[in-house]
């Protein structure tokens, strides 16, 4: 026996009429949902959440919400765009931070700065494309400009920014080209910024990644030749880690002490940095079980903003 109750056809068709009116309402008016991960990585893998400490996450934050009120308060003043999309990305919330420099863009087409933030953020979420053009639109802002100190966003031991304007499109847009692993493009602009170079720091930055384009290429005299200026005693404030990686290249540090300084935390980025570098060094000469078993750690440790781990990803790719 059929014991469904007797609807009239009309009343069905206005009760799912009603049915959806309120699905769409819902659909109109929820909270959006969060992306469930900020990025895909360079192998094809999700990638949510940085690994940080509680005592740092408690500071970005404080951070953040500072920034915020400063954004709400003047919402169209570019340093408070800025630095509420800088804050976010301290805190790995990239997409919400390129959104806040895209709107940012909106106001400003010709502010060098945004272009220069949102192509490093681009490049933290593998985007390299986008970048590469974000990057070479700020290069052709800033050109024939005088350079600007870049404020840093998380002050290093003494207090002195080491970066500028110019200094940071240069290393970014190189550091794209590299992740993509056409190192020619990057050689002129790593060529630029060494002779542009002010202070040590950069030096070495700059003169690590150079290097490493150059071997890659197989133009070892021109990879020498930028190794000839890197000394023990060179003053730097917070590359360390560059210099002591050119200096392991140059043969004055073993990669075993290098290991040593890199520590066991995996997901540190001094020990990606340290690590990277060291992978590279078994890879030159001719180690490559040894340079994979590093990168796959690399990539394992999961501090996937790290520009090593990144390169780790780009290398593990393409083998």
């Amino acid at each position: 026996m059929d014991h469904r109750p007797n609807v009239h056809p009309q009343t069905a068709i206005i009760a799912l009429a009603i049915a959806v009116s309120a699905c769409a309402t819902v659909a109109t008016t929820a909270t959006p949902v969060p992306a469930p991960f900020e990025a895909i990585s360079l192998q094809g893998d999700t990638l949510r959440g940085i690994p940080l400490s509680a005592e740092a996450r408690a500071r970005y934050e404080t951070q953040l919400a500072a920034a915020r009120a400063a954004y709400e308060q003047r919402p169209t003043d570019p340093d408070s765009i800025i630095w509420l999309a800088r804050r976010l990305g301290y805190l790995g919330r990239f997409g919400e931070a390129i959104d806040v420099y895209t709107k940012g863009i909106a106001l400003y087409p010709d502010n060098a700065w945004m272009y220069r933030h949102r192509g490093h953020r681009y490049i933290s979420v593998r985007k390299l494309d986008a970048a590469i053009g974000d990057l070479e639109r700020a290069a052709r802002l800033v050109q024939g400009t005088p350079d600007q100190v870049e404020p840093d966003g998380q002050p290093n031991a003494q207090n002195t920014p080491i970066g500028t304007l110019h200094s940071n499109i240069d290393y970014h847009l190189a550091l794209a080209y590299y992740l993509k692993g056409d190192y020619r493009r990057a050689l002129p602009i790593y060529q630029r910024e060494l002779a542009a170079a002010r202070n040590d720091d950069r030096r070495v930055s700059i003169a690590y990644w150079h290097y490493l384009a150059l071997r890659r290429l197989g133009r070892d005299a021109e990879a020498a030749a930028v190794l000839a200026p890197i000394t023990p005693d060179l003053h730097v404030i917070e590359n360390d880690s560059y210099r002591d990686l050119l200096l392991m290249y140059k043969g004055a540090i073993s990669p075993d002490s290098i290991m040593k300084a890199a520590g066991t935390n995996h997901a540190s980025t001094q020990y990606v940095t340290l690590a990277y570098g060291v992978a590279n060094w078994h890879m030159l000469f001719g180690r490559r079980d040894d340079g994979i078993r590093l990168l796959r750690e690399i990539v394992a440790g999961g501090n996937w903003p790290a520009f090593g781990f990144i390169a780790a990803e780009a290398d593990l790719s393409r083998r």
